[in-house]
């Protein structure tokens, strides 16, 4: 059966472009971004900005404040979380990028060695769990910083590519393209014209969780929603997608801060 393919909306404004409105929600005084587009129903997205609301155009800013009230139990949870998480994150001493620093790679760890070099080299001993480094003289930490990314954003082409390839297969659907993101709030996407995006950190975190974002996004294929439908479809690749979800939120929170 052939996947419904619908126009793709415009560019997303920046953030602080969008009209910023506030509600009275119980005891709360809650904030949010507003953004019209052509789909079909009211969207909430909670991120390091705050709560963003998507709505059809035909929808007046009556309704959108009603459904924010309906919801306002799972966004006023959401809010507290994502403050948690970005405390948690600011209070975490960054990485000391030098010889012997511990890196987060497939969920274990990986040891950074370096060296004086003629000229740039990486060498990774898989049994060692070591990233050899060579810098010539006078290399900078932003020099470094760029090349170990470089070397992870590679890794994370190839097995990310790899296990869509796998997911895919079991599920029974084609994906169109695939491609990394640096997205600093989201895992992963999918589009109606089945473009597959991951964020490659996700190479921080163990196989099974890089699993279960890879079966999310290939599901959406089948379902361009959360609905029961479309949990019932990342079910059929990946059961235990309830305890990865949570473990991935888990995981994210203890991640050091590598790269601003």
């Amino acid at each position: 059966m052939p996947v419904p393919v619908r126009a793709p909306e415009p560019p997303a404004p920046p953030v602080d472009a969008l009209p910023r409105r506030q509600l009275l929600v119980g005891q709360f005084i809650l904030e949010y971004t507003l953004r019209r587009s052509t789909r079909r129903s009211i969207g909430f997205m909670i991120d390091d900005d705050g709560l963003r609301v998507t709505a059809p155009k035909r929808v007046s800013v009556a309704e959108i404040d009603n459904a924010i009230r309906a919801k306002q139990h799972w966004i006023i949870t959401k809010l507290d979380e994502r403050r948690e998480r970005r405390a948690a994150r600011l209070e975490k001493p960054p990485v000391a990028w030098e010889d012997g620093a511990v890196l987060p790679y497939l969920g274990g760890e990986l040891k950074l060695r370096l060296y004086t070099a003629t000229r740039n080299r990486t060498d990774y001993n898989a049994d060692t769990r070591e990233l050899h480094m060579g810098l010539v003289q006078g290399a900078t930490e932003t020099l470094l910083k760029e090349r170990v990314r470089a070397w992870m954003q590679q890794q994370a082409k190839v097995l990310f590519e790899q296990r869509l390839d796998l997911y895919a297969a079991r599920l029974g659907v084609e994906y169109s393209a695939f491609a990394l993101t640096s997205a600093g709030t989201r895992w992963g996407s999918c589009t109606a014209q089945r473009v597959i995006r991951l964020n490659w950190r996700l190479i921080h975190f163990s196989l099974p969780l890089i699993d279960y974002v890879v079966a999310h996004e290939l599901a959406h294929i089948l379902e361009m929603n959360h609905s029961p439908q479309f949990w019932a479809a990342v079910g059929r690749i990946y059961p235990a997608y309830d305890e990865a979800k949570s473990l991935l939120r888990k995981r994210a929170q203890e991640l050091p801060t590598l790269f601003n």
